[in-house]
């Protein structure tokens, strides 16, 4: 299997619990790794892989339309997005939030789903 990757994606979305958290987006910091077909690079068809242009203006646009009070069910939401409507087999992704904690860098979650090949 060959994979794409995504790493720091900067992506502003309505997430949290907090009041100030609902009131107005934070900038995430998201890194994905996704399977594609092997088949892509061996015929050199972007037909045949998952664009990461597609992958990256849709999550941007998903996460820009909902709230989500946790980092764990957005995660989800987006493994979710990538092994439904793009079809890869294995997803990994981590998301952090920058800021919220005092002399904290990054809080976040790391998910992994799907089976290697």
């Amino acid at each position: 299997m060959d994979f794409i990757f995504i790493d720091d994606m900067r992506v502003e979305a309505h997430v949290g619990i907090f009041e100030r958290e609902k009131a107005a987006p934070q900038t995430l910091e998201i890194s994905l790794t996704f399977g594609v077909p092997d088949a892509a690079a061996q015929n050199d068809d972007i037909e045949q892989t998952i664009r990461y242009d597609a992958v990256i203006d849709r999550i941007r646009a998903e996460l820009a339309a909902r709230h989500f009070n946790l980092l764990e069910t957005l995660g989800e939401f987006v493994v979710a997005l990538l092994t439904e409507d793009f079809g890869a087999p294995w997803v990994k992704i981590s998301i952090a939030k920058t800021g919220v904690a005092r002399r904290v860098k990054r809080v976040g979650v790391a998910i992994e789903r799907g089976k290697l090949a």
